[in-house]
């Protein structure tokens, strides 16, 4: 059985590979760091050694790797007062700065979201950008340089920055904000995970290369363009800018395969062919259309297929039934491909068709593909994702009315989202059940679409929704309206959104609720390393006896447990008593966590009857009784526990 103290610290996935190569390469390690020379020796040319590459550099690029690689103490802390059905639902709402939110849930999340979608600043010149180098300071040290107020809402001074285009850093502090974030939130991504990204054309260049990098270029899957403003920018000069872009990647090539586009309508009128089986279908060109359409492009794609000109079938065989030579031809003549190669063609032979045609008079055959609107399962065909996305719900004035309903005016936030828009991105990915993270989740629309679109498909999606509790300014109509913060807007359209939702599909189970954490130091105190004297020791050594932080309460605690052993917050949690105390069942009882202040033989004999896998429990609980602490111990080897971790 193993015995271990609990690292108050987040997962680090660099230390993580390194210690996967330090297995099984050792020969690369020379005084504990990778020997480049010898790691080209190891790999060949799968390594690139020429430091004269393409790529993107800027000021602070090194930084922002030792800023992905440090680790965090902080927490989340559950905040029942201001979630909607806590207990039930499924859905989350972080207040804090994202960068360190997307540590804390590194090792809970890592690898199990399906979709990231995020609206972060554009870096227009009057944006207002995170300043990591405060972020990772005491809660004290925030109050006293004003970068928080007493209640921990960020004011409009220390932990973020106006980033003026005066600033001999302007492009470079928002790559530095932004390149951290979509490194961390890709390790969140599943194999088959999609991230969408808005962006306009202040950094659309700079985004796409560094995410090039991050996430490979090679799994970029498309560049939208979303006309958010018909009306067009405003400026007495240059163009009038009606659009803005989304960046789409994946997290692999599986990752492309996700986005399959979204069902059609059932009377879409561009399947208007019937088949001899009375099933709607479309014709679609087989001769390739386009780039890389000529026969010298692909020359096995070349070939004559064969109709009968009694049933229009289509075979690669010529004989008497099958007489009509058809070879790809463009109108002018000239010599192109077809879309299938001959053994493709062959084998679906019976998804082809020949129709007669007129090109300059003469009548001629051309083969089509027989597309069908359902499949054998009669499911819908569904529709790729369009590059240009320019429904009149995508733009902003459309969005702003939904505040208009809500709340009766359009005025509580600058630029929101419309739900549709989100909405239109998750219909594109196959499948309806999996996690969202939106990581600047501003008024909340990710979690608006999130619940609209489960509540039309019947979907049981769920989100993570990241804010910064940024204070609203005096003078805006959001502070008028009596919101103190960003966080608090979005919360309270959340609420909103969903009781409308829920009234509007009464007939349907939807989840219209969310959990609220808030980041936080942790509930317990973090051994300091940098004491420099005896009697700072000494002292350390009496207040860790009691390591818990005054304040901390037992549901705080067990959520933070939760999360540093892995688990998600939704994780299933019962609550059990046994010798006149309480612990707590995780996930179906594999883990249990006690926080009892004194461990009885009673209470552990309880907690063993349930056979966990894993028990925690706080260290001050054994009362300084080595001779309790050790039968404890063995009793719990002795039930098969695999792992016992003292806080």
């Amino acid at each position: 059985m193993k015995i271990a103290k609990q690292d108050g610290n987040s997962v680090n996935k660099q230390e993580a590979i390194l210690e996967l190569l330090k297995q099984n390469a050792s020969e690369i390690f020379s005084e504990d760091k990778i020997d480049v020379k010898q790691l080209r020796a190891t790999l060949g040319e799968e390594v690139l050694a020429d430091t004269e590459r393409y790529g993107l550099n800027w000021a602070g690029k090194m930084d922002c790797f030792r800023t992905i690689q440090e680790t965090t103490t902080n927490t989340l802390k559950p905040v029942r007062e201001e979630s909607v059905d806590f207990d039930n639902t499924e859905n989350l709402f972080i207040e804090g700065d994202n960068l360190e939110v997307l540590k804390v849930l590194q090792k809970s999340y890592y690898g199990k979201v399906k979709m990231v979608y995020i609206d972060p600043p554009y870096n227009t010149g009057n944006d207002f950008i995170y300043n990591d180098k405060f972020s990772r300071n005491k809660r004290e040290y925030l109050e006293e340089v004003g970068a928080v107020d007493k209640e921990g809402n960020v004011v409009n001074a220390g932990l973020y920055t106006q980033n003026t285009r005066d600033s001999g850093h302007f492009h470079s502090d928002w790559l530095n904000m932004m390149y951290p974030r979509l490194f961390l939130a890709k390790n969140l991504l599943r194999q088959d995970g999609v991230i969408f990204v808005s962006i306009d054309d202040n950094e659309v260049n700079n985004l796409r290369t560094a995410m090039n990098e991050i996430f490979g270029e090679e799994n970029f899957v498309g560049q939208l363009i979303v006309r958010s403003n018909p009306r067009g920018s405003q400026e007495p000069y240059g163009v009038s800018s009606e659009h803005e872009y989304i960046l789409v990647f994946s997290k692999t090539d599986s990752g492309k395969m996700t986005i399959i586009g979204a069902a059609r309508e059932g009377d879409d009128v561009e399947f208007n062919f019937t088949t001899e089986d009375n099933k709607l279908a479309r014709l679609l060109g087989l001769r390739k259309r386009g780039g890389d359409w000529r026969r010298a492009d692909r020359p096995n794609m070349y070939f004559p297929l064969f109709v009968n000109p009694s049933t229009n079938k289509v075979s690669t065989e010529k004989n008497e039934e099958f007489s009509i030579e058809v070879l790809p031809l463009r109108p002018d003549g000239e010599e192109g491909r077809w879309t299938w190669g001959k053994d493709t063609a062959k084998e679906r032979s019976t998804e082809l068709l020949g129709k007669k045609i007129q090109r300059k008079g003469i009548v001629q055959y051309d083969i089509y593909r027989i597309d069908l609107l359902q499949d054998e399962d009669g499911n819908l065909k569904r529709e790729k994702l369009k590059s240009i996305l320019e429904n009149k719900a995508f733009n902003y004035q459309s969005a702003r009315q939904y505040f208009k309903v809500m709340f009766g005016t359009s005025e509580l936030f600058d630029f929101p989202k419309p739900p549709e828009l989100i909405q239109t991105l998750m219909s594109s990915i196959k499948d309806n059940d999996y996690i969202v993270l939106d990581f600047f989740a501003g008024s909340g629309t990710t979690a608006h679409a999130v619940m609209q679109l489960n509540a039309e498909d019947g979907g049981n999606r769920k989100y993570v929704c990241v804010q910064l509790p940024e204070k609203c300014k005096p003078e805006t109509e959001a502070a008028k309206a009596g919101f103190v913060t960003i966080a608090d807007i979005a919360k309270e359209r959340i609420r909103r959104a969903g009781k409308k939702i829920q009234e509007e599909y009464s007939e349907k189970k939807i989840d219209a609720g969310f959990k609220v954490f808030k980041l936080d130091e942790s509930n317990f105190k973090i051994w300091n390393t940098h004491v420099t004297s005896v009697e700072q020791l000494e002292q350390q050594m009496i207040e860790m006896f009691d390591n818990v932080q005054p304040g901390s309460t037992k549901e705080a605690m067990m959520y933070e447990l939760i999360l540093k052993s892995g688990k998600e917050l939704n994780v299933a949690i019962e609550e059990k008593t046994a010798g006149g105390e309480k612990y707590f069942r995780i996930n179906d009882g594999s883990i249990v966590i006690c926080l009892a202040d004194k461990l009885s033989k009673e209470l552990f004999t309880g907690i063993l009857v349930d056979k966990p896998k894993k028990i925690i429990v706080l260290d001050k609980s054994f009362g300084n009784d080595d001779q309790l602490k050790t039968n404890l111990l063995l009793q719990a080897e002795g039930a098969g526990v695999d792992e016992i971790r003292v806080i």
